[in-house]
């Protein structure tokens, strides 16, 4: 891996970047209202695409079923159709194969995002150490937007603050471009809004309430919807990227009425910027693509 200066990585990428920071007139692929268009995230500076391709689908299993050729087949079909923001994980254990599928793509049309737990003290000590496996396991310079994966408790911020120094000095160093959290529970969803060091916010959203955030154990099969919306709210009014997940319930969406409404729901509320779904086939993400055209066409 290769190891940069802020001056260096400003030097070699700002001309790459800039397609990325272009405004929506001049970053569309498409024509506007599309699951590719380059849409802001939040006030962080940075445009991602609508729809991202997630691969932690049962903690990654599905994505790592499909093996290095499937995935790469994946990956490649939404890029070649403008989804160009992937989503990852530590846990879900794809980085390899979203390295090897990424090989010889332009790295400055990516929009990578990928979480470090904080269970093990590994994550918390020696949370740069861990970004620059992460960087070697991509084979990137830089990510684009680093979170702190799956929060759980209200105290996050106090527990976690040597992780959020050290994201706060890859950031500062070019490292990454943007650092946020996860959270599954209405306490540590709350504190997050409250927390100024927050840039991107990934939220369990949609409107039947599957899997979202409840006040209590995070792994309800019900949340509550109208609590999560009013955090979502406030966090998108101070400015934070704001990126939807658990779109199809985590899988339980198997009625096209209900993946609709979800994606409906959260195309139209206005606080969310773009959203991530695992896909197991290339059948599976044009269907999601043609089903948020049709949402953004009633909004």
């Amino acid at each position: 891996m290769v190891h940069i200066n802020r001056r260096d990585f400003i030097r070699r990428s700002a001309g790459a970047l800039g397609a990325a920071m272009l405004p929506p007139t001049a970053a569309l692929a498409g024509p506007a209202g599309t699951a590719s268009d380059l849409v802001p995230l939040g006030r962080t500076g940075l445009r991602i695409s609508r729809l991202g391709l997630g691969t932690g689908s049962h903690n990654g299993q599905v994505q790592r079923s499909l093996g290095a050729a499937g995935l790469e087949r994946l990956i490649r079909h939404g890029f070649e159709r403008g989804i160009t923001y992937i989503d990852t994980a530590d846990n879900y254990r794809t980085h390899a194969l979203i390295a090897g599928a990424i090989r010889g793509l332009p790295r400055e049309r990516l929009f990578i995002q990928t979480k470090m737990p904080w269970e093990r003290a590994e994550f918390r000590e020696r949370p740069l150490e861990t970004l620059d496996r992460y960087r070697r396991e991509l084979n990137v310079e830089y990510i684009d937007s680093l979170l702190i994966h799956c929060t759980t408790d209200a105290s996050w911020p106090d527990d976690l603050a040597r992780m959020m120094d050290a994201f706060s000095e890859a950031k500062q160093k070019g490292i990454i471009r943007a650092k946020g959290v996860s959270c599954h529970g209405l306490r540590p969803l709350r504190r997050a809004t409250g927390t100024d060091w927050v840039d991107v916010h990934l939220v369990r959203v949609n409107p039947q309430g599957r899997h979202v955030d409840t006040e209590g154990n995070q792994w309800e099969a019900i949340g509550d919807v109208d609590l999560v919306m009013r955090e979502v709210r406030a966090m998108h009014a101070k400015g934070r990227g704001i990126i939807g997940m658990k779109l199809a319930g985590n899988g339980d969406f198997r009625n096209p009425a209900d993946r609709d409404r979800a994606l409906r729901y959260v195309m139209t509320c206005g606080a969310v910027d773009a959203v991530t779904i695992g896909f197991a086939s290339t059948a599976e993400l044009d269907d999601a693509r043609r089903r948020i055209e049709g949402a953004l066409a009633t909004a």
